[in-house]
């Protein structure tokens, strides 16, 4: 059995922001298995889960519905109930330290800052777990530290919308992370490394 959690922040707001990124992929990811269930809101789970099998295999879809800084919670209350190791939990989330387009999937990695893989590494008791993580970086490094540095918090920055212009790469990057999930499942992590990476 397998938990790929998709880390956001609830509500309207964030539709499409950067920092939802994680919520974004696991729609389109969603969009293309047929036999999954719709969206259900779960209230001993703080989360909108989706269910299915693929290859036999059970697979559990979940969007915390906390805001991202304790979207660990969930995660948890998810792990414990179905009895999903650490190492069959995979999480999607938002990464500035890549550039928009770019996706790279790790495991037993830290936080590197990013609060909510940080919120599920306090709550769960350890960092191994797979992680796809989708760059969310201006294409130009030297922009995103004059945006840091002279215009506005790195919090602000991600919790902005994508631009229009950048909206066919965050497509590709939907429609990329998918397939990676699927290699992923079939092949299994290192297939989907050593392709994606």
């Amino acid at each position: 059995m397998k938990l790929i959690v998709g880390l956001g922040n609830p509500g309207s707001k964030y539709l499409n922001t950067r920092h939802n990124f994680g919520f974004n992929v696991l729609n389109y990811f969603q969009d293309t298995l047929s036999d999954f269930s719709t969206w259900q809101s779960l209230e001993k789970f703080k989360a909108l889960v989706s269910e299915g099998e693929l290859n036999g295999e059970k697979i559990i879809l979940a969007k915390p519905q906390e805001y991202m800084n304790v979207s660990g919670e969930s995660v948890r209350a998810l792990a414990n109930f179905y009895k999903i190791d650490p190492e069959n939990i995979w999480l999607l989330h938002d990464d500035l330290d890549l550039s928009l387009g770019e996706l790279r999937i790790s495991q037993d990695a830290s936080a590197a800052g990013h609060n909510g893989v940080s919120s599920v590494i306090k709550k769960i008791g350890t960092q191994n777990f797979v992680r796809f993580r989708l760059g969310i970086a201006p294409l130009s490094k030297n922009l995103l530290a004059t945006l840091a540095k002279k215009f506005m918090p790195t919090k602000n920055f991600v919790l902005q919308k994508f631009t229009a212009g950048e909206k066919a790469t965050v497509q590709k990057t939907n429609q990329k992370a998918s397939e990676a999930l699927t290699l992923a499942l079939n092949k299994g992590i290192q297939a989907a490394q050593t392709k994606f990476n």
